[in-house]
């Protein structure tokens, strides 16, 4: 099931160069076995002297943004794992062309690591871009991160997009962009043949009667046990099951044969009420899981004697 995921964040200044290694493998992220996962990478929108190495740009900006300043923007989104890996390519190189066009030099990179719980695949992209807008003028590496000049702009630095925002205005931008990646991450799901359709809005608004799931990370999923891994992956399947059937869309609108969307329609009800057992039985084998360790613990800690009134 496609999942949605997609964050914005900034990166001062000193740490651009950093990690655009970081996300192309490059440097000492090479030759590792533990980044092993670069799918795809590439730049575009580079000033000249950087045309032939994204390096030579964000070493630039580590070093003549301002002290405080802003050295890039990166976006990270999930990819679906249902598409293939030229198709996930033409996904994010869309959204780039979409969302920065020829205003703003980027670098993206394409990863697909190993899930920590499921194992499996988990695709994702980072695209790292500086915030200066591309307006023709030619300009070295120090005079392009310079102060933007409104009166004589070919005197000034490249102008930078953020520049005099409200917080609401960002916030209201960041609402926008996300909305824009599930537009079109599910246009390509369509395109492609896959009927899993991605979400933009909180659970909540998506009238979606649970809470959201804790984000375990690698270490999280290496403190639980065999059985407590497989209970929550029951109830993630279980109730991945429910949430699709509770969308507002047709089976016919998806299968496109109506004999087989009426006899899977007139199942439904069992199936919902199976995929609900299936689901709460899960949770409570968890929870149970949960509960045991807490005791466990705690008689460990009560039968521990207070080495404080030893001599």
């Amino acid at each position: 099931m496609a999942s949605y995921h997609l964050t914005v964040k900034a990166g001062a200044r000193g740490k651009a160069a950093a990690h655009a290694a970081y996300i192309a493998r490059e440097g000492k992220y090479s030759g590792c076995d533990r980044y092993e996962d670069l799918e795809a990478t590439a730049s575009g929108n580079m000033p000249e002297w950087a045309a032939h190495n994204a390096a030579y740009f964000w070493q630039a900006a580590d070093e003549h943004e301002r002290a405080n300043g802003t050295a890039y923007r990166e976006i990270e989104v999930a990819l679906p794992r249902e598409l293939t890996t030229a198709e996930r390519l033409e996904l994010v190189q869309e959204f780039i062309g979409q969302e920065l066009g020829e205003k703003h030099a980027y670098q993206f990179a394409i990863h697909t690591p190993k899930a920590a719980l499921e194992k499996d695949n988990q695709p994702h992209a980072h695209i790292m871009y500086s915030e200066r807008i591309r307006d023709g003028i030619a300009r070295d590496p120090e005079h392009y991160f310079k102060r933007y000049n409104a009166k004589n702009p070919e005197i000034g630095g490249a102008k930078k997009a953020s520049g005099g925002k409200l917080e609401s205005e960002r916030k209201e931008d960041l609402l926008g962009l996300r909305e824009r990646w599930a537009a079109l991450q599910n246009a390509h799901l369509e395109k492609h043949g896959h009927n899993d359709r991605v979400d933009h809005r909180s659970l909540k608004d998506q009238g979606i009667d649970r809470e959201p799931e804790k984000h375990l990370g690698a270490i999280g999923v290496s403190r639980l046990n065999a059985k407590d891994i497989s209970a929550l992956l029951e109830r993630r399947v279980a109730e991945g099951g429910l949430e699709r059937s509770q969308k507002e869309v047709s089976i016919i609108d998806l299968s496109g044969d109506i004999k087989r969307a009426k006899e899977e329609r007139a199942s439904q009800p069992q199936q919902e009420t199976a995929i609900l057992t299936r689901a709460a039985q899960a949770l409570e084998k968890f929870k149970a899981g949960q509960e045991r360790k807490a005791q466990r613990k705690k008689e460990q800690t009560q039968s521990t004697p207070d080495k404080g009134h030893h001599r």
